[in-house]
């Protein structure tokens, strides 16, 4: 496994872009990878190296656009911390646990990697970073709106919202809704109790309805 993360470490000192798919060898069909389960995927990378080109197929796309949401930077830096997120699951595949799913494994490597490259950022995202507008329906059907109001403009709302609330609440709802995770996974990832996450997720909700009511959209 040494000589590929070697070649991930030069991709990233070169400065090259969504390079870490070609540094290591393509010998494995995207028809192979798609019929693996994340954990097989986990056990034939252990064996044969060529396999993690599969895993970074399969969360390339999610972990750039989780990084800019919960970062707010823009696509190529985005990228930067992408390539030092698959570099840290790369040489960590041996302490991955079983019992834990990977992906929220991956997604707590990839939230600590932001949270670890952008620790002396003071100010808050100045956008949330979709890549659909659908993805805010989400938060807008969860928030238990009385009345019947203009959808466009709703997601319009809760984007500018999101980046105004605190970043516990921030967190939570991005990736309860924008990601689509439970429960359990925003636990797992944010290595919070579920019950803080439940009430984190309640509160985060209560704030974004505030902000609503300003809008006039309640």
């Amino acid at each position: 496994m040494r000589s590929s993360v070697s070649n991930l470490r030069s991709a990233t000192k070169s400065g090259k872009k969504r390079i870490i798919r070609y540094s290591l060898k393509m010998s494995i069909k995207k028809e192979k990878c798609v019929q693996k389960t994340d954990e097989q995927l986990v056990k034939l990378t252990l064996k044969n190296q060529d396999w993690f080109f599969c895993i970074v197929r399969r969360y390339e796309g999610k972990l750039l656009g989780y990084i800019r949401r919960i970062s707010g930077v823009g696509q190529q830096e985005a990228e930067d911390v992408l390539q030092d997120v698959f570099l840290k699951i790369y040489q960590n595949l041996n302490d991955f646990d079983p019992d834990l799913k990977f992906s929220s494994w991956i997604y707590r490597i990839t939230h600590n990697q932001v949270i670890s490259n952008y620790r002396k950022i003071k100010a808050r995202p100045q956008s949330i970073f979709v890549d659909n507008e659908n993805i805010f329906d989400g938060i807008a059907s969860g928030l238990d709106l009385n009345r019947e109001v203009n959808l466009r403009e709703l997601r319009k709302v809760i984007r500018r919202a999101l980046t105004r609330i605190d970043k516990k609440y921030r967190e939570v709802l991005i990736l309860k809704f924008l990601e689509e995770k439970d429960y359990q996974e925003i636990s797992d990832i944010l290595k919070r109790p579920s019950g803080t996450v439940a009430a984190q997720i309640k509160r985060g909700k209560e704030k974004l309805k505030k902000e609503l009511l300003t809008q006039n959209l309640l």
